[in-house]
């Protein structure tokens, strides 16, 4: 249930009437922070009836992606930009629930491929699918009395945030 206010609009006011100062910042920093929050949880809701999360997604469509269907559980950790510990969790509950496999890697004896399985496959193809209907968590709002026939984002929206947003993770090293 959304509030009768805006309120990171709320927070810059108290923001700027106390001094802190950086209020534009402030207030760009808390509106990615929420705005991730509303995506990821929309994100989650749709992936909920295949039992993945997203972070489990990714690692699966990653090893979709890949030629052979299976990676250096270090590389995996640099595409997807998180800790090792995080990947090996994530493939040992992927592989757990059957979804990937550890191999050998074929010629470098020290180092575990992850490879999706025939399961883990047909998962994250109907996963994508899923993501696909809601267009990432950025597709149709539900309607409200301000808006009876519910709200979108155009595709024109969707371009300015992933260029609003583009030079945020270059200057940080994201690429």
């Amino acid at each position: 249930m959304g509030l009768e206010f805006d309120p990171i609009e709320e927070a810059a006011g108290n923001w700027e009437r106390l001094g802190w100062g950086a209020t534009n910042a402030m207030t760009a920093a808390t509106s990615i922070t929420r705005a991730h929050q509303i995506i990821l949880g929309r994100i989650n809701d749709a992936l909920a009836p295949s039992g993945l999360t997203f972070s489990r997604f990714e690692a699966l469509a990653l090893l979709r992606f890949a030629r052979r269907g299976a990676l250096p559980l270090g590389k995996m950790g640099a595409r997807l930009q998180v800790h090792p510990a995080s990947v090996t969790n994530t493939v040992d509950r992927l592989e757990r629930d059957g979804l990937v496999r550890r191999v050998a890697h074929p010629t470098d004896g020290r180092t575990t491929l992850a490879e999706i399985t025939d399961a883990g496959i047909a998962l994250v193809e109907q996963a994508a699918a899923a993501l696909g209907e809601i267009q990432f968590g950025l597709g149709a709002f539900e309607a409200t009395a301000d808006a009876p026939t519910g709200r979108r984002l155009s595709d024109g929206d969707l371009t300015a945030i992933d260029s609003s947003l583009w030079p945020l993770r270059k200057l940080a090293g994201d690429f």
